[in-house]
């Protein structure tokens, strides 16, 4: 072996018992070394405590850098697929702007959440803020409707902020509070700790109207039809 590179293998082994990493030697020496070489020319040595620290330390940080550059790949990945379905399907917000359309919706949304056991009025009910604004978005946009009739109730959690969260639900409602039946506390809550901080409980809207009612549910009854029939 040439004194140079019989130089370079001892300012190497030198490195690598004090808990240099492969990629760190060759960027000290300034040599592309081959790992393999590498690998023969430490096979025997003993790596100090010290240095043993150090590349454990090495390793683990690399790790992380791999767990969050997979983790950053998956999320750019699952961005991309969803970003592929909102585009496919934005083309449906513009049908509701046809009034058969939102009917239909309507119809669905109160087949699924809404009170079919009561008389006289509409009983609408969610947590997803989204749900309701949706739901009375559509049903304003659809049918004449006289704003005296709804009633709002809040249903909560004991240690929740019912003042707070009558005002907010009734800014996502448009449903003023003196329209807001007293809250109810679910009793099963009381003495315990909210753990979903960004709860806000259930909004239950009341429309007093049976012939609105009875429309939403001859609607539900034709699409249900529909598709037993087509089955």
């Amino acid at each position: 072996m040439a004194r140079h590179a019989h130089d370079i293998k001892i300012r190497a082994v030198k490195l690598r018992k004090s808990g240099h990493s492969y990629t760190e030697i060759q960027n000290v020496l300034g040599k592309e070394i081959p790992k393999a070489t590498l690998y023969y020319w430490f096979r025997n040595i003993e790596i100090t405590v010290s240095g043993a620290k150090r590349l454990e330390g090495i390793h683990s940080s690399s790790l992380r850098r791999a767990q969050k550059a997979s983790i950053l790949v998956r999320a750019g990945r699952r961005k991309a697929y969803f970003d592929e379905k909102v585009l496919r399907n934005s083309y449906l917000q513009d049908e509701l702007s046809s009034d058969s359309v939102r009917k239909v919706v309507i119809a669905i949304l109160y087949l699924a959440e809404g009170s079919k056991s009561e008389r006289g009025q509409l009983t609408f009910g969610n947590s997803d803020p989204d749900i309701i604004r949706l739901f009375l978005g559509l049903l304003r946009e659809s049918f004449i409707i006289d704003e005296r009739k709804f009633r709002c109730t809040l249903q909560a959690r004991d240690d929740q902020d019912i003042s707070g969260l009558e005002n907010f639900w009734s800014e996502v409602t448009g449903v003023p509070l003196s329209q807001f039946y007293k809250a109810r506390i679910d009793p099963r809550s009381v003495g315990k700790i909210s753990r979903k901080k960004e709860y806000k409980g259930v909004c239950r809207v009341n429309y007093f109207s049976s012939d609105l009612l009875y429309e939403l549910m001859v609607i539900g009854t034709l699409l249900k039809g529909a598709r037993s029939s087509a089955g």
